[in-house]
């Protein structure tokens, strides 16, 4: 039997979410869009139809449709890559799991940037792989130190695994860092795995662009692999819809061949949403809502946190739509708050719901008295729960 650690970020959104009255700012995807509303974004002045409604609801393409792998490889993956390799899944957490089960076995040993989801390094340990964690420090803004892989590397290693733009922290990685990295892999002939399901939320990277970093498999490494989804950055989780995508055309056949254990295709419908929400003309402004959206609601946090600078300490994010925040306890002695027992009685005292660092996100003491918030959502729910934990802060821990 598979030994798997209890997914527990999964577990807490779950068990919490639906608590009655929650001011949910726990979860990160961008505002999720209605259909009517992803309509209204169309550029053409004669806007397409968002479904076929004449299409036979048969499996359809197996690997996902033509027309959606083309458009994720033009948009996300770079020029000169084979749209073959690009493969759909359902959602980029199947993306994740497919890569590993297909990847990583026993004897294998792995390398994954940490905080992270805990996907990318609980399923390669279940099987059967030795797992180091590269540690991500807040002093250095949550950003890779590229010269600590030559102490973590070890004959058998097989994989390098990043997440970028990062969860929880929100920080990308610079352009110069990830080519380190990649190139690192390279030279020693290991595959790396760029979780990429928060990318293109670079909000606070310039409007220019020249500080986004590109898509890992745009750098010049054919054993790279990216994943992505339309959840997060697109505001579409409902649709169920994630990729991965390679230059590798042998991993990529390998990916396709496990994939039939699990998956013969994904929804119809969802394939032609997602193809009405990457095409052209909708695209760029569905982009811009969901950046705007993050970067407004990102002065509403940074402005919270500025109010209580005692209390609270963070890396302010420059991507994504997640934010790190540790919190701290003023009485009777200054100390970081136990995360999980905050969130709770948070919850309980002011129905606002967070994410323990340590719990979700860190093994031991790991980013104690941390939290995850999801700060693209409604900006309404994000004014009120910012208030109530305001006055909770205020009474509790100043």
């Amino acid at each position: 039997m598979v030994q798997i650690q209890p997914f527990e970020v999964e577990l807490w959104l779950d068990k919490y979410e639906y608590t009655p009255g929650v001011l949910n700012i726990s979860e990160t995807c961008s505002a999720p869009i209605t259909l009517d509303e992803l309509q209204g974004l169309s550029s053409s002045a004669t806007p397409s139809p968002l479904l076929d409604t004449t299409l036979p609801l048969s499996y359809g393409a197996v690997r996902g449709s033509e027309q959606l792998r083309d458009l994720i490889n033009r948009l996300h993956v770079g020029e000169g890559h084979d749209p073959e390799n690009v493969i759909i899944t359902q959602g980029a957490i199947a993306a994740n799991f497919l890569v590993f089960y297909t990847l990583v076995g026993k004897g294998d040993h792995v390398i994954c940037a940490y905080p992270t989801f805990q996907q990318l390094y609980s399923v390669p340990e279940s099987l059967g792989a030795e797992v180091t964690l590269w540690k991500l420090k807040p002093e250095n803004g949550f950003i890779p130190d590229v010269s600590e892989l030559a102490q973590l590397v070890k004959s058998n290693t097989k994989m390098i695994v990043i997440n970028n733009p990062n969860n929880p922290s929100g920080a990308a990685i610079p352009t110069q860092t990830l080519k380190e990295i990649i190139d690192f892999g390279k030279e020693r002939d290991i595959v790396v795995l760029s979780d990429e399901v928060y990318r293109p939320l670079f909000h606070g990277l310039g409007v220019d662009g020249a500080d986004i970093p590109p898509p890992a498999t745009a750098l010049g490494y054919q054993k790279t692999i990216v994943t992505g989804s339309m959840s997060k950055a697109y505001a579409l989780p409902g649709i169920r819809i994630g990729w991965v995508a390679t230059n590798d055309e042998s991993i990529a056949q390998a990916l396709r061949e496990a994939r039939s254990y699990t998956t013969i295709s994904v929804s119809q419908i969802d394939d032609q949403i997602a193809q009405y929400a990457l095409s052209p003309e909708v695209y760029t402004n569905l982009i811009a809502r969901n950046s705007g959206l993050a970067r407004q609601n990102l002065e509403l946090l940074e402005a919270f946190v500025k109010r209580y600078p005692t209390v609270c300490s963070w890396v302010k994010p420059n991507s994504s739509s997640t934010a790190f925040i540790q919190f701290r306890k003023n009485k009777p002695v200054p100390a970081p708050v136990d995360d999980v027992a905050f969130c709770l009685d948070v919850l309980e005292k002011t129905k606002v719901m967070l994410v323990p660092g340590s719990k979700c996100f860190g093994e031991g003491k790991d980013f104690e008295g941390y939290v995850r918030i999801g700060y693209a959502c409604s900006s309404e729910v994000l004014i009120e729960a910012l208030q109530k934990l305001g006055e909770y802060v205020e009474q509790h821990l100043l």
